[in-house]
């Protein structure tokens, strides 16, 4: 059972992360090209 457990607390932690990371990394990338236009 507690083998079971782990598993569903890792995949929630896994969406916990991949809900917060990707709009992270969005923001990050489109910060970085709006900066790199300002430098052309």
């Amino acid at each position: 059972m507690a083998n079971e457990t782990s598993n569903s607390d890792g995949l929630k932690l896994a969406l916990a992360w991949a809900f917060v990371g990707i709009p992270l990394a969005w923001g990050i990338v489109m910060t970085l090209n709006n900066a790199l236009a300002l430098f052309q």
